[in-house]
C-alpha cells in the first residue's frame, strides 16, 4: 500500500474513532464539556440565567408541560418526535438556586433536574399522550438516576403547570404503578412546576447537530437497549381510561389543592410531606369495630379491622395489609437511620412505617397514621363499594 494513502487511512480512522467516542467520559454526570463542532465562541448570552415558563401561558392553543427523564439530550429528540409537539427546550427545574449552571447542577447540591420543556397543541396532541411518551423514554423505576446517569439531576420526574396536568399525571403514575410492569415502585416525582432555568446553548438541539456523538450515547448508556426490552409493543395507556374498568369504591385523585381543602392541616402534612401524627392523638388507635380502613385520598382498601391490635405505641397498628397490591413499601433514611416507608399505591399517600417487631402470624407491625386512613364500617362496605372483602368477615362473631 502507497505510504500517502496508508496515512490518509489512518488519519480518516483516528478522526472517526474520536468523533464517535469523543474525548470525554461516557458518563455525563461527570460533567461534559461543549463539544467542538456546537460549542459557542463566547459564554452563551443568558446560558443557565434565564427563567423562562414561571407562570408564563403560552400563546392561545399552545399549551406547556415539563418533564424530567435523565439526560435532556435524550428527552428533547424523543419529545421531539412526539406528533404535534411543536418545541422542545433544555434546561433545569426543580432547584432552590437561580441562575444554575450545567457543572452546578450534575454536581448536585441545586436540587435540579435535567429536565425538558415541551411546547405542544392539545389539538393535535394530549397531555395523557404526552405522558405515555415520557414513561417510554427511561425507567421509571430507578430511584437514582437514568442509565450510566447517576445522582438526583438525573431521576425521573413531572412538573404539572396546572391542576388538571397533576390530577392526569397522579393518575397515570398510579396506573403505571398498579400495572405491575416493573419489579420495583416507581420512583418518579410528581411536584408543581417552578422555574424553567434555560440550559446553555450547547445542550439545545444535541441530538440534531451532534447526531454521531448522540447516537453513540444513547446507545452506550444503556437507554436504547432499555426502551426496547421493556417498552416496545406497549401501547397502554397508563392513565384514567374511560371508567369501566375502575373498581366501585374508585374516587378521583384530587389535585394538591382540592386536597389541601378537602384535609385539615395535619392530615396534608403527614399524607404529602411524610408528617407523623402525635401518638395516641387519633381515635383510630383505640377502635376495633369490624370494618376496613382505606386510604383517605383515593379509598383504596388498605387495612382490616381483623389484623389490628393494640401494640402500645399510640398509632393504629395492623399485622398485615388487606393486599399487598395497594400498598407500597420503600427504605426512608431519617436521623441516621433506616426505616421501611409505607405508601398507598393509587393514592400515593404517605401512611407511615412497618417493623418487624408485630405479633404472629406475620411477625410484623404496620404502625400507621390514623389521619391517612377512613374507616368503613362493615355495615357500609357493600353500599360504599367495598363487598369483595366482606368474606373475609365470614364467621367473625358480627
Amino acid at each position: 500500500m502507497p505510504r500517502t494513502l496508508f496515512a490518509v487511512l489512518l488519519v480518516t480512522a483516528t478522526t472517526l474513532a474520536w468523533v464517535a467516542w469523543g474525548p470525554t467520559s461516557l458518563t455525563r454526570a461527570q460533567g461534559e464539556s461543549p463539544p467542538a463542532e456546537s460549542a459557542p465562541a463566547a459564554e452563551p448570552e443568558g446560558a443557565g440565567g434565564v427563567a423562562v415558563g414561571d407562570g408564563v401561558a403560552p400563546a392561545p392553543g399552545r399549551s406547556v408541560a415539563y418533564f424530567a427523564a435523565g439526560c435532556f439530550w435524550c428527552t428533547e429528540s424523543r419529545f421531539e418526535k412526539v406528533p404535534g409537539v411543536l418545541d422542545v427546550r433544555s434546561g433545569y427545574m426543580g432547584g432552590d438556586v437561580e441562575r444554575p449552571r450545567y457543572e452546578q447542577v450534575v454536581r448536585g447540591g441545586t436540587g435540579h433536574r435535567e429536565t425538558v420543556e415541551v411546547l405542544f397543541d392539545p389539538a393535535a396532541v394530549s397531555y395523557q399522550q404526552l405522558l405515555d411518551a415520557f414513561w417510554r423514554m427511561h425507567d421509571p423505576s430507578d430511584p437514582g438516576g437514568a442509565f450510566v446517569d447517576r445522582g438526583h439531576a438525573y431521576t425521573s420526574a413531572i412538573y404539572p403547570v396546572d391542576e388538571e396536568q397533576e390530577r392526569l399525571a397522579r393518575a397515570s403514575r398510579a396506573a403505571l404503578d398498579a400495572s405491575g410492569k416493573f419489579d420495583r415502585p416507581i420512583a418518579t416525582t410528581i411536584a408543581a412546576a417552578g422555574p424553567f432555568w434555560l440550559a446553555e446553548d450547547y445542550h439545545q438541539d444535541y441530538a440534531r447537530l451532534n447526531p454521531v456523538r448522540y447516537g453513540y450515547y444513547a446507545a452506550a448508556s444503556g437507554r436504547v437497549r432499555f426502551i426496547e426490552r421493556v417498552w416496545d409493543g406497549d401501547d397502554t395507556v397508563y392513565g384514567l381510561g374511560d371508567g369501566s374498568e375502575r373498581p366501585a369504591w374508585w374516587r378521583p385523585i384530587p389535585s394538591d389543592a382540592e386536597l389541601r381543602a378537602a384535609l385539615d392541616p395535619v392530615a396534608y402534612r403527614v399524607v404529602r410531606e411524610n408528617a407523623t401524627e402525635r401518638a395516641f392523638s387519633h381515635p383510630y388507635d383505640d377502635l376495633y369495630a369490624d370494618g376496613i380502613y382505606v386510604d383517605v385520598i383515593s379509598g383504596e382498601p388498605l387495612f382490616s379491622s381483623l389484623d389490628k391490635f393494640d401494640s402500645g405505641s399510640g398509632w393504629p397498628s395492623f399485622t398485615r395489609p388487606i393486599d399487598d397490591q395497594f400498598v407500597v413499601t420503600r427504605p426512608y433514611r431519617s436521623l441516621w437511620t433506616v426505616r421501611t416507608e409505607v405508601r398507598s399505591r393509587y393514592g400515593d399517600a404517605h401512611l407511615g412505617h412497618v417493623f418487624d417487631d408485630g405479633p404472629a402470624p406475620t411477625g410484623q407491625r404496620w404502625c400507621i397514621n390514623g389521619v391517612a386512613l377512613r374507616f368503613v364500617p362493615l355495615a357500609d362496605m357493600a353500599a360504599e363499594g367495598y363487598g369483595d372483602w366482606l368474606h373475609l368477615f365470614e364467621g367473625s362473631g358480627e
